[in-house]
């Protein structure tokens, strides 16, 4: 499988399968590129899937002694420039949306739209900050397990739970260097001026990100997409991929046919 070397001399491991319009998932922070299993196996008859490991993840370079989460969004820039991708809906899972983000901002001309799921992107806004820091001590309380995954799931889907705990073992980088990544914004009217489409998604049993404060960013971002899904936790593309694998087409579809009425 392919690899990139940023110009800082970091090598990035990503994946590409299939054909058709370009979807790219850019994992959280104890994921890397094989989390998006169901999503690869179901959408690659359709679509371009191309999944990354950051910096630090997975099949990436970790050899180096700390993280910069300000290089996050590089490592995704490297890929669509390698790979000579254009018009890609780009999809964050929690962190690893500021970091899809970004490197949208970093190459709009290759980026048609941008999934913010489970996060607001590290958006700077003071309510929304607010908002978001008051929500993170809450969930901060619980066992992480419960943060991320359902107790139906937990009880039901053992098996699948246990996999997605060993996922996390392949990583060097933490949550705490992917945090760094929300420095410096962007605001409001950075995305606005940007004319990048983008979606907030997420699910409303979501114990990390409430669906309201989701909603209050959607309402200050003129022109942005909302899908909040019931019964979809803060892991919904691993727990309920049927409920996540249609919303991301339902999205990829929305964005094509406006790039379509645009040229």
């Amino acid at each position: 499988m392919p690899k990139v070397v940023t110009p800082d001399g970091t090598t990035i491991y990503y994946e590409r399968h299939g054909a058709g319009p370009v979807l790219f998932f850019v994992q959280g922070s104890g994921g890397h590129h094989a989390i998006w299993y169901q999503q690869v196996v179901e959408l690659r008859e359709r679509y371009t899937v191309v999944t990354i490991d950051l910096r630090g993840f997975g099949n990436s370079d970790k050899s180096m002694t700390g993280f910069d989460g300000q290089d996050f969004p590089g490592d995704i820039v490297a890929v669509l420039e390698a790979e000579d991708l254009r018009d890609v809906v780009l999809i964050g899972q929690s962190v690893g949306s500021v970091a899809a983000l970004k490197a949208a901002l970093l190459r709009p001309e290759r980026v048609s739209g941008v999934v913010l799921g489970h996060s607001l992107g590290g958006i700077e806004h003071p309510e929304l900050s607010e908002l978001v820091a008051a929500q993170r001590a809450e969930a901060d309380k619980l066992p992480i397990v419960d943060r991320l995954m359902s107790k139906r799931f937990q009880r039901e889907e053992r098996a699948k739970l246990f996999l997605f705990q060993q996922m996390g073992t392949f990583n060097v980088a933490t949550m705490a260097d992917l945090r760094n990544l929300s420095a410096g914004g962007p605001s409001l009217d950075e995305i606005a001026a940007s004319g990048l489409d983008i979606t907030f998604l997420a699910g409303d049993q979501d114990a990390v990100l409430w669906p309201q404060t989701v909603r209050r960013a959607h309402e200050l971002l003129p022109g942005s997409r909302l899908t909040i899904v019931a019964e979809g936790p803060h892991s919904m593309y691993w727990e309920r991929p049927d409920l996540y694998n249609a919303a991301i087409v339902r999205i990829r579809d929305a964005v094509s046919q406006k790039v379509t009425a645009h040229r």
